[in-house]
């Protein structure tokens, strides 16, 4: 069983001892200390910012889009640091818990990539429960179609609203919610297994959970082509054309992807964090027609519902037969274990691989984060992934980055998300609340020191 992490569990030290030799031209003293890099704030003002990106506007070159996570997605302009309002969704939201914890919102942004000339872009957000819906579930998760005009300050149009997919959720959280243009020019949607605990309960498929049935959607990444036919068309190479299964489904047996974001250079690859149960949290690159375990495995190790999986030797195929594959980066949860130091969190927020000119030396690397090390007070970390230097290795090695706004490389607040620019520099998107209202969300770059 491959060891997807220098940290599981402490038990490679000749891995631990690679780390600190350095590896893929990184260096504890020069890329990853606290002392070498710092945070930059860059905007401000949102109540749970979760996404950010760039956009190409034909009026005024390369524009911010920050979605947060109330309804409202905003436009900045990274030379001028004006904010303002892009698209106003709270009319068509379902009812979010304002004063407590919730999954729901808008969730997911994606520019066509002839945005600078179409105008066209998607939106991923909780609607209310369609009549259509099964009966006493919680709402319906929607993917929509807007178009934005130039020479009026780049406005979306509210009602330009296309719906391109509707899928109903029995439960309230394990939305997922990425979209994200490929390299192919497909549109790649992410899909969390319908919620509450296990991937069992109402709306949930008896025995294999949501994740490994691929006669539905949910526990999922869906590729579509919205370039041809309405609402979308079916790339004839998606894994399941002509066979049993969703033919929109491209990946599957994932539990809640937070985030996926495709690399802006070398192979291109999807990288998708899914969110563990109690003991694993993990990252994956995705493949077509891949099944990534859930729930037959957390990470690496067998899931059990109600025990801490210690076993090793666990399924390497599904029931059908079907390979599952490994993630390339695993630890802990600190539900699993409290007072162990490689313990970061209990949420993984999934990142982008660095392909700024900022900071050479973590040019390739994956830097993502945990949400935060505890539910009632905010104290994400920033991570760090490299690729192995050995050919044929598909495990890399992680660990904290090295920096945060509190002690000992530590947020004060909870990540809530890892954003890019146009220029592969990478942000961090936070907020003090863990709830959706108030103006405490930030947007921080990392930047060297």
């Amino acid at each position: 069983m491959k060891i997807a992490s220098n940290n599981l569990l402490s038990r490679s030290k000749s891995k631990s001892l690679a780390w600190l030799a350095g590896i893929s031209g990184l260096t504890l003293s020069l890329a990853f200390q606290a002392s070498a890099l710092k945070l930059t704030p860059v905007a401000d003002g949102f109540a749970s910012p979760i996404f950010m990106s760039s956009i190409e506007a034909p009026d005024s070159g390369e524009q911010w889009i920050v979605v947060d996570q109330i309804g409202v997605i905003y436009r900045i302009d990274p030379k001028q640091g004006k904010k303002s309002i892009f698209l106003d969704l709270r009319s068509k939201l379902s009812s979010l818990n304002q004063g407590a914890f919730d999954e729901r919102g808008a969730l997911g942004f994606a520019a066509h990539p002839e945005f600078s000339k179409n105008g066209r872009f998607f939106v991923y957000y909780s609607a209310p429960l369609r009549e259509t819906a099964p009966e006493n579930w919680n709402h319906t998760s929607r993917v929509s179609e807007f178009s934005a005009a130039a020479g009026k300050g780049l406005q979306a149009d509210l009602s330009s609203e296309k719906i391109i997919l509707e899928v109903d959720e029995p439960q309230f959280n394990h939305n997922s919610g990425s979209l994200a243009f490929g390299p192919d020019g497909y549109l790649y949607i992410s899909l969390g297994d319908g919620g509450a605990g296990n991937d069992e309960g109402p709306g949930h498929t008896p025995e294999t959970g949501n994740a490994q049935d691929t006669s539905n959607l949910l526990g999922s990444i869906l590729r579509i082509d919205v370039n041809g036919k309405a609402p979308y068309a079916i790339p004839e190479d998606n894994p399941f054309v002509g066979k049993a299964g969703r033919d929109e489904i491209y990946a599957y047996g994932l539990r809640n992807i937070w985030r996926m974001t495709f690399d802006q250079g070398g192979e291109n690859q999807l990288f998708a964090a899914d969110v563990g149960q109690n003991h694993f949290e993990e990252v994956n690159i995705i493949q077509k027609g891949g099944n990534y375990g859930w729930k037959i495995r957390e990470g690496l190790h067998c899931f059990h519902p109600t025990t801490i999986p210690e076993d090793d030797d666990c399924p390497k195929v599904a029931a059908d037969g079907t390979p599952l594959i490994d993630p390339i980066v695993e630890y802990m949860s600190v539900k699993k274990a409290p007072n162990d130091k490689n313990a970061y969190g209990v949420c993984i927020v999934g990142g982008a691989v660095y392909r700024g000119s900022a900071i050479p030396k973590m040019e390739g690397c994956y830097v993502f984060a945990d949400w935060s090390k505890d539910w009632g007070r905010g104290s994400g970390i920033l991570l760090v992934a490299c690729p192995p230097e050995k050919t044929g290795q598909d495990s890399w090695l992680s660990k904290p980055l090295g920096v945060g706004t509190g002690k000992d490389g530590l947020m004060d607040s909870y990540i809530t998300g890892i954003g890019q620019d146009a220029s592969g520099e990478v942000y961090v998107l936070t907020n003090d609340t863990n709830r959706l209202f108030g103006d405490s969300g930030k947007i921080f770059r990392i930047d060297p020191n």
